[in-house]
């Protein structure tokens, strides 16, 4: 390990594995597949930590960019993939959520699952950068590449359709 790092990876590991897990499973939802994907990102991270530059980015902003280009890699394969495979073979790969949703034991959890999995992968997206990755709207709309307002805009109607979601759904929103 380069001894410029100020943590080990293993410090890393521990303080990072939580949000990076929370981040690939909120835009899956699902949890094995969340857990292989984590597994990678961090086998990729601990292979390239020796590059990593602390002056150049965060511990956090690098490795969200490597579960970023993880999930990018993935559904890229998986879309090639598809291009193979039969419709019915396509249905049945597509997780039915009920044995995900059993395997949540927290109420607070099984509310924010369930509007989740009601949202479009890129409204999941901005919310999770806001709220998961903590990023402040400068920021998000460097990443996706809009600005300020349009970023404002979009959680603004994310969480708006979270909220008509919820009521649809008669759950008790957490506060």
């Amino acid at each position: 390990m380069n001894q410029a790092h100020a943590k080990s990876f293993g410090e890393i590991f521990t303080e990072y594995y939580k949000p990076i897990y929370n981040y690939v499973y909120m835009q899956i939802l699902h949890r094995e597949e969340a857990e292989d994907l984590v597994s990678d990102i961090f086998m990729k991270a601990m292979n390239a930590y020796d590059s990593f530059n602390p002056s150049l980015a965060s511990e956090k902003t690098w490795l969200f960019r490597i579960a970023k280009n993880h999930l990018i890699d993935h559904y890229r394969r998986k879309a090639s993939h598809l291009a193979f495979v039969t419709e019915d073979e396509v249905l049945e790969a597509i997780p039915s959520g009920r044995d995900e949703y059993a395997a949540i034991e927290d109420e607070t959890n099984k509310t924010v699952y369930l509007v989740l999995s009601h949202l479009k992968a890129d409204e999941r997206r901005i919310l999770l950068m806001r709220y998961i990755w903590e990023l402040k709207n400068p920021e998000i709309a460097v990443e996706l590449g809009i600005n300020e307002k349009a970023v404002s805009e979009r959680i603004r109607r994310a969480l708006a359709k979270c909220k008509k979601i919820a009521e649809d759904l008669h759950l008790e929103v957490p506060l």
